[in-house]
């Protein structure tokens, strides 16, 4: 599962045949927030046409949470060519919404595929992307006297520390690559109990 993710929103502008393409590009990581977006550019453009976006939440390649919306555009035209691009360059946790203001020239359903797929393009290129890491929480068992080692490995591995519950024992929550957790296992081993979920 490797695909990139948007490190921070983008804006991109376009005009073809006096329309004008406006693109947001946002980071998300739920429908729920996808579509916030959408109703605060709605909101903000209340005059504008359309305001046609796609999304897709996790895998590019495995779309189970994906969607798009042509908001009056002709069928496909719009929301359709916006998924496709963002699939073709395998950028996951995002929604691309383009504001359109019509200029009052046609440009027929080739002109309209061709505009959306190419505005959603010029926001990509706006982009700045990371490779996604799937991370995961987990805790750590430890004693007193290893509490600081314990630290010192989770970041070492660049994980982070949510919160430490201090008892008998020390339990630290973490947050952690994936990929990380047996590397973590392996030299907590003297240190510190990774516990599973179910402990």
């Amino acid at each position: 599962m490797s695909y990139q993710t948007l490190q921070s929103a983008v804006t991109a502008r376009l005009e073809i045949k006096k329309s004008e393409f406006i693109t947001y590009a946002y980071p998300v990581t739920s429908r729920e927030q996808a579509m916030f977006h959408v109703e605060q550019l709605r909101e903000q453009y209340a005059d504008a046409r359309h305001h046609c976006w796609a999304y897709i939440i996790g895998d590019p390649d495995n779309t189970t949470s994906a969607g798009f919306d042509d908001d009056g555009e002709p069928s496909g035209t719009a929301g359709r060519p916006i998924l496709n691009v963002l699939q073709h360059k395998s950028i996951g946790n995002i929604i691309v919404i383009v504001v359109r203001y019509f200029g009052g020239i046609k440009l027929g359903a080739g002109g309209l595929t061709r505009a959306y797929a190419g505005s959603a393009q010029a926001a990509v290129d706006a982009m700045q992307l990371c490779p996604y890491v799937p991370m995961t929480q987990l805790q750590i068992l430890a004693q007193f006297a290893t509490e600081g080692q314990c630290r010192y490995i989770v970041e070492s591995l660049n994980g982070t520390i949510d919160s430490v519950d201090y008892s008998k024992e020390v339990r630290l929550s973490v947050t952690i690559a994936e990929a990380d957790i047996e590397a973590l296992k392996q030299r907590l081993a003297m240190d510190g109990q990774v516990l599973t979920s179910a402990e």
